[in-house]
């Protein structure tokens, strides 16, 4: 994604709507024009491993280099240059460039000789978004004998919704102040020297970083004893904590090897934030101690320590054993990858209700994870300790501080905004698959994982060893909603539907 830095407000007047509307369609045909080139890459593994599936990523190809092009005429994106994106207009920029990305991204699969894809629309859209929102819910059995074209474009899929979620959450989210993201301006929280200031700079140094995360996880996955093409795969998803494989086993298949610490380390590099990055090769040593960070990892360890304890005592596994099953899969959840060791359904009712609990936490702000966000429960957690300081001392001054800055009346209102907005939309969506006859179970844990962009639920449907296919398209139809919903945002979206929004 490009990186816009959103100006005074645009309006979207009847009148002003055509030349208001073009340079967002132009950046959206430029974006359509990329994903049409990346393409190619699917398609020349399918040609090398003899596959007709790159007759699918042909036709696609051409078809979204088309529409690509058509959005970009007319001096859309010449104007975009001079004057750059309205605050209304970045806001329908960023639902509008994953749908459309969305739409596009599903034809290969819609095309392709596929069971379960081949034209069949709702499992073709299904699998795009869940690919592009970096979920990873599937409803593809049988991964093994999926051609490797239609394997790799899922898990670039998720690699470009990394990079895209990670674009937006620093060029666009922090100056529309969206669920308390106005804390993480790009001009007030880099405290590294200022080599690069700008935005733009900013995110081409990032997606450097990124590609460089992707081919070290590659090369370390391989070297550890992954065939290239599954190496390739699952660098892409980890690194954007999307969790898609390469075989319905995830990584069971793996799980006596180096690979499972790997793959801990690649999804915890995909959840901090990756500005961190930016300032470490800045030359900020200490910039991977950040707050969040550190909490993230926190977090982590000590409820990685209660599991592991738990499956020891109850006699599911070795000490040894024990810490690496709950390591990996406390990680994967946290960090919203979704990748599978074991069957962790079998660990009893806690534990299900634990892991129930943390698919709602996510990573850090500006990492490809997905959830609430580690900032979000701080800020919370700084509030409530705030307010009972209040009650007991009523006189009393408490300043509410994040990392050492002051967090304004503004964020915290938008924090709280964003979590009861967050867990309205949870609700229901629990209450609207229940209503299609799914259990209670099944509706919660899919409604979580789609919302929080976790990918795999709980239960013997949805489970680590089940996938979506045997829902009713309506509830598929629902959850790739909920996906969109939960990764931009929810109030990127919800914004779209307000009468005073298109009144200007």
């Amino acid at each position: 994604m490009t990186a816009i830095r959103p100006r005074v407000p645009a309006d979207l007047h009847p009148s002003a709507a055509g030349s208001a509307l073009r340079p967002v369609l132009a950046l959206v045909g430029q974006v359509l024009i990329a994903v049409a080139g990346i393409m190619w890459l699917p398609l020349l593994v399918d040609l090398q491993a003899g596959d007709r599936g790159w007759l699918a990523f042909a036709w696609s190809s051409v078809i979204a280099a088309t529409i690509g092009l058509l959005l970009t005429r007319g001096g859309g994106a010449r104007r975009l240059r001079q004057s750059g994106l309205g605050r209304r207009q970045a806001f329908l920029l960023t639902p509008l460039a994953w749908l459309a990305v969305a739409a596009v991204s599903a034809l290969p699969f819609l095309f392709s000789g596929h069971p379960q894809l081949g034209g069949h629309l709702t499992h073709a859209v299904f699998e795009s978004v869940s690919g592009i929102t970096t979920t990873g819910a599937t409803v593809i059995t049988g991964l093994d004998r999926v051609a490797p074209g239609l394997l790799l474009w899922r898990a670039l899929l998720q690699w470009l919704g990394g990079i895209g979620i990670i674009a937006t959450a620093i060029a666009i989210l922090p100056t529309l102040g969206v669920g308390g993201m106005q804390l993480f301006r790009t001009e007030s929280s880099d405290n590294a020297p200022k080599a690069m200031p700008r935005v733009r700079q900013i995110v081409i140094t990032i997606g450097l970083v990124y590609a460089g995360l992707t081919a070290l996880a590659a090369a370390a996955y391989w070297l550890a004893g992954m065939a290239p093409l599954d190496a390739v795969i699952h660098a892409l998803s980890s690194i954007a904590t999307g969790g898609h494989g390469s075989t319905d086993d995830s990584f069971a298949r793996w799980q006596d090897s180096p690979m499972v610490w790997l793959a801990v380390v690649f999804m915890l590099a995909g959840a901090i934030p990756f500005v961190l990055y930016v300032r470490l090769i800045a030359g900020d040593r200490r910039a991977l101690l950040d707050h969040q960070v550190r909490t993230l990892l926190v977090l982590i360890f000590v409820v990685t320590v209660l599991v592991a304890l738990w499956l020891w005592a109850n006699n599911h596994y070795g000490p040894a054993d024990a810490f690496r099953y709950a390591a990996f899969t406390v990680v994967s959840i946290v960090t919203t990858t979704g990748y599978a060791l074991t069957d962790h359904s079998h660990w009893g009712n806690a534990m299900t209700g634990l892991l129930f609990v943390l698919m709602f936490v996510g990573g850090c702000t500006g990492s490809t994870s997905g959830g609430l966000k580690i900032f979000r429960l701080e800020v919370m957690a700084i509030m409530l300790r705030s307010h009972i300081r209040s009650l007991l001392y009523p006189r009393g001054v408490f300043p509410t501080t994040y990392d050492h800055r002051p967090i304004s009346a503004d964020v915290i209102g938008s924090v709280v905004a964003f979590v009861v907005v967050f867990f309205l939309c949870y609700a229901a969506g629990t209450i609207a698959l229940m209503a299609l006859d799914l259990d209670f179970l099944t509706s919660a844990s899919a409604a979580a994982s789609a919302l929080a962009n976790v990918g795999p639920g709980l239960g013997d449907v949805i489970g680590p060893n089940g996938n979506y296919a045997a829902l009713p398209d309506t509830a598929k139809w629902l959850l790739a909603a909920l996906m969109l919903l939960g990764r931009l945002e929810i109030f990127t979206v919800l914004i779209l539907f307000t009468p005073r929004f298109w009144r200007g």
